[in-house]
């Protein structure tokens, strides 16, 4: 499939929500304005992958400080267009996009694909307000 990579508008949205759906994600469908807000939003670099027919089949958004650092806050491919490189022309799409030198991530279901690309690994925690850890 050949994939036309473009940066975000608003009626990417259906496409995107969909995709957070599918994933079982529930912050997007949740709340579209919402949704729309965070893609848009100052330091934000949000792509999507379409499809021959303009379909959304995949997107990430990216948190940036413009200069040195990225964060891959979020990036899913359509379940039906899955290792056929979308996923990394997206992110070699996004990068200039966003200005950094480096994109850091935390994953807990794409290790191989991530691994697969120049990197360095290394330990991340994820902290949530109000959140009580237990002694596991």
């Amino acid at each position: 499939m050949n994939a036309r990579y473009t940066q975000y508008e608003r009626a990417h949205l259906p496409g995107i929500v969909a995709l957070c759906e599918a994933e079982g994600w529930p912050s997007f469908p949740a709340d579209h304005e919402r949704a729309h807000a965070v893609l848009t939003g100052p330091g934000v670099t949000s792509v999507v992958a379409l499809d021959d027919n303009g379909e959304v089949v995949a997107f990430a958004y990216l948190l940036s400080d413009g200069h040195i650092q990225a964060y891959l806050a979020e990036l899913a491919v359509a379940a039906t267009h899955r290792r056929q490189g979308i996923a990394r022309a997206l992110l070699e799409y996004a990068m200039p996009l966003t200005g950094a030198q480096r994109i850091d991530l935390v994953t807990d279901t794409a290790q191989d694909f991530y691994a697969s690309l120049p990197h360095h690994t290394f330990s991340g925690f994820r902290i949530y307000p109000g959140w009580k850890p237990t002694d596991s």
